[in-house]
């Protein structure tokens, strides 16, 4: 099953400091919601992808993992220790069963199957319930990155116009960048993830074109080229991991790279819809 990227958690230690520097940049962003398990969200919804802004609201209502048990709170919470910025990586899923069997099939290693629902906050001030299943896994040679497919229960919902409408324009995701000493060590994981086996490969990295947007893997010489030094000179923490993200926008305007110090720990290219 070939799947498409349907978001990425940005673990950020304050969500409204968070979400004022994505407004200052144009976006919409939601208002907060909660998690039972302790955490907090708001979202930039784009067309059909979402960057999920996300942190700890109450520590006390975090569990730990406990061996295929995983631990959204705990695993966020640990990442915050460190620094902030992209934590986990999700693409989107249909059947939560048959992405179970399509993982098991390419032997990744997989936690238990986890769901749950929440209330949304919809732009009129209403509510809505949302629900969401999970399907976890773990990727030994990256475990500073949480991965899982995530199938949306309730869309109506969930996505909402208003919600996606931008003063910058933005409108899809098209790429999201993950720096690697050697990006090749990574092909079969992210073929297994993704149900994408064709890549393409260059001594550059790794490009895995997916149903919605692509994901490149680059060397950390390939990512500085890229996002200039400044940008590159703002990458933390340990490798692999989730450096940025390309959005197009309909707004030439407002093109460019924005580095991660601006963004809590994420690096966002603008590029125009047209290219």
């Amino acid at each position: 099953m070939l799947r498409g990227l349907d978001h990425i958690v940005v673990a950020v230690n304050d969500l409204d400091a968070a979400g004022k520097a994505y407004e200052a940049l144009g976006f919409t962003v939601t208002p907060e919601n909660r998690h039972p398990w302790g955490t907090a969200n708001r979202l930039i919804q784009l067309d059909g992808f979402f960057i999920e802004l996300l942190s700890v609201a109450d520590p006390g209502l975090i569990t730990e993992t406990a061996g295929t048990t995983f631990s959204f709170g705990a695993f966020n919470r640990s990442f915050l220790t460190k620094r902030e910025g992209a934590s986990m990586l999700v693409m989107e899923s249909r059947d939560a069963g048959l992405d179970r069997q399509d993982f098991e099939r390419a032997g990744l290693s997989l936690f238990e199957p986890f769901s749950f629902e929440r209330i949304a906050h919809l732009p009129d001030g209403k509510t809505a319930k949302v629900a969401f299943d999970l399907t976890i896994l773990r990727d030994p040679l990256s475990p500073e990155i949480g991965y899982f497919t995530c199938h949306n229960k309730y869309p109506e919902n969930f996505w909402k116009p208003a919600f996606q409408t931008h003063a910058n324009g933005a409108g899809e995701i098209r790429t999201i960048y993950m720096v690697a000493e050697d990006p090749s060590d990574h092909h079969e994981f992210l073929g297994g993830f993704t149900g994408q086996r064709e890549m393409r490969a260059t001594s550059l990295g790794l490009e895995v074109e997916t149903a919605r947007g692509r994901i490149s893997v680059l060397n950390p010489a390939a990512y500085r080229s890229l996002v200039g030094e400044s940008a590159a000179d703002a990458l933390q923490g340990e490798l692999p991991q989730i450096a940025a993200i390309e959005i197009g926008t309909g707004s030439p305007d407002r093109t460019g790279v924005f580095p991660a110090s601006r963004l809590h720990g994420l690096t966002l290219i603008l590029s125009s819809q047209d290219c």
